[in-house]
């Protein structure tokens, strides 16, 4: 029976209350929920990772863009610009547009009809995608398979993480919403692997890469059919019955849900005496914390530069020398590396807390940063060669490998466990929809310019990432509350506790006794 206990938290260096702790233990039911909505995570991975690496191959780029292929083997080539083409990126920058305004209009289709039906028209949304690309034969009908996936990823990755922290048990929420970005970084590592065979394959390899997507697609589709909505969906949707069912099964059958249920009740009830203008309300007066989270979590992730290296790692490998097939190889390495790096952050994220893992991984990624930059600096463009030294090479592959590593551990997995709890429910879909949307649409700006952007600054683009590094780390030391095991209904108590943030939360005086009933 899962019985009620006290957690403590700890953030801004000041001692927090103590919430209670309501949830139960793991379930077999709560595992293979989670693990069939982290799945979701799959579809993004997989695009991310096989982009870069099609990009680079000659069969694609001899089939679509031609112009590119003449620029690489040109001997007196700028090593910094040779993919400098904007019809070559916007092939990978358009889907994550799509996927912002997907994004947008998933968070009031995710309150009328709940996270599993929009993971489900997600995952259908992408399996259409990825047949149209595989079928290609020209641009236009890239990018229109290029905007459903980015359709599909838009939906699945609005109503997944959410569903994740609404349906794990609190101690362990950090560790089971990590489970997302464990299966992004798994689909990137089965893209990358898939791209290193199929590079293989002239003429047609291209194909078999973009067309695999389908595979992920369906497992999302088939995943989706079979997992229950989570309970504060279904209560929001008015079906209170089976909200507890929903929560029964996966607390387990002889838990003791009612504390639980009824804080979500009343979370809900507060919701709809709020219903509309979530979006309005989140600029309103007791929403600005919320507001400058929303904002500034996605562009400082998205600043750390763990995007555009994701993306064209092999791009990038191939700018400092490597050929084709060892640029995509790599890009498997460093998947790898990533994928390490997130199981240990499942391990320890709980443990550690949030901050800890934030500040630390922040300022890691800073040193490595700058050092990929001096050796850039020194050895990559002088004499007129389009290559640097092997050597150097292989340094800038394990610098980039360390980066990667401490990324996966901190910012990689926290950019959706901790936009994922700290919104009420009230405006958790709008705060959810804003903070993804931000996010891809500074990835499709990246996307976009960062090819363009290498070209003219050279090694220096990475010391533009290495600023925002330091300015992210700042912001999170001195904004950002701890949340470690904090229960969502609890989790404003935490921001009217706040050192800062105290001075603009504004707690009604029934929510004031719902807090104080929380810490006793």
């Amino acid at each position: 029976m899962a019985r009620g206990g006290l957690v403590e938290a700890e953030g801004g260096g000041q001692h927090q209350q103590l919430v209670r702790d309501y949830s139960g233990g793991v379930t077999f039911s709560v595992a293979v929920t989670c693990l069939m909505a982290a799945s979701c995570g799959l579809i993004f991975g997989y695009d991310v990772g096989i982009t870069g690496g099609v990009t680079q191959m000659e069969s694609f780029l001899k089939k679509f863009f031609p112009e590119v292929l003449r620029g690489m083997k040109t001997a007196k080539r700028d090593a910094y610009c040779k993919y400098n083409n904007q019809l070559l990126t916007a092939f990978t920058s358009s889907m994550y547009i799509a996927g912002m305004l997907a994004s947008l209009v998933a968070s009031s289709v995710t309150k009328r009809v709940g996270r599993k039906a929009v993971m489900l028209i997600g995952g259908v949304m992408f399996l259409a995608g990825s047949i149209i690309n595989a079928g290609a034969v020209n641009i236009t009908m890239l990018i229109i398979g290029r905007i459903l996936l980015g359709f599909g990823v838009g939906f699945t990755a609005q109503a997944a993480p959410l569903y994740l922290a609404e349906t794990s048990p609190t101690r362990r929420r950090g560790a089971f919403t990590t489970a997302y970005h464990f299966f992004i970084i798994a689909g990137t590592l089965a893209a990358t692997i898939t791209n290193y065979f199929t590079n293989r394959i002239s003429n047609w390899g291209w194909r078999v890469s973009l067309g695999l997507a389908a595979v992920p697609a369906t497992v999302i589709i088939l995943g989706a059919l079979f997992v229950s909505d989570t309970p504060s969906s279904l209560m929001l949707r008015g079906e209170p019955d089976k909200a507890r069912a929903s929560l029964q099964r996966v607390r387990g059958a002889g838990a003791d849900v009612d504390a639980e249920l009824k804080d979500i009740a009343c979370a809900v009830e507060e919701a709809r005496r709020n219903e509309d203008g979530a979006f309005k309300r989140l600029c309103g007066k007791g929403y600005r914390h919320y507001m400058v989270m929303v904002v500034a979590l996605p562009t400082f992730f998205d600043f750390t530069g763990m995007v555009v290296i994701s993306v064209f790692s092999p791009l990038l490998f191939r700018t400092v020398g490597f050929d084709s097939q060892k640029a995509i190889f790599g890009a498997v390495i460093i998947s790898l590396v990533s994928l390490s790096g997130v199981i240990l952050s499942t391990f320890v994220v709980d443990r550690c807390g949030r901050r800890f893992l934030l500040l630390a991984g922040g300022t890691t990624m800073l040193l490595f940063q700058v050092a990929v930059t001096w050796i850039m600096a020194d050895h990559l463009g002088k004499h007129h060669a389009v290559t640097m030294p092997k050597n150097y090479a292989v340094g800038v592959v394990v610098l980039m490998c360390l980066y990667t590593f401490t990324f996966s551990v901190s910012w990689g997995p926290l950019k959706w466990v901790v936009p994922s709890e700290i919104y009420p429910v009230d405006i958790r879909s709008a705060g959810q929809a804003i903070t993804l949307s931000i996010a891809l649409a500074l990835t499709f700006a990246q996307t976009q310019v960062f090819i363009s952007m290498l070209c003219a600054m050279k090694y220096a683009i990475f010391l533009f990432y290495a600023g925002w590094v330091v300015a992210m780390t700042v912001f999170i030391a001195v904004f950002l509350p701890e949340t470690k095991g904090v229960p969502l209904e609890a989790m404003r108590s935490v921001w009217a506790m706040h050192w800062f943030w105290r001075r603009v939360v504004v707690v009604d005086t029934k929510q004031e006794v719902q807090l104080n009933s929380t810490t006793m």
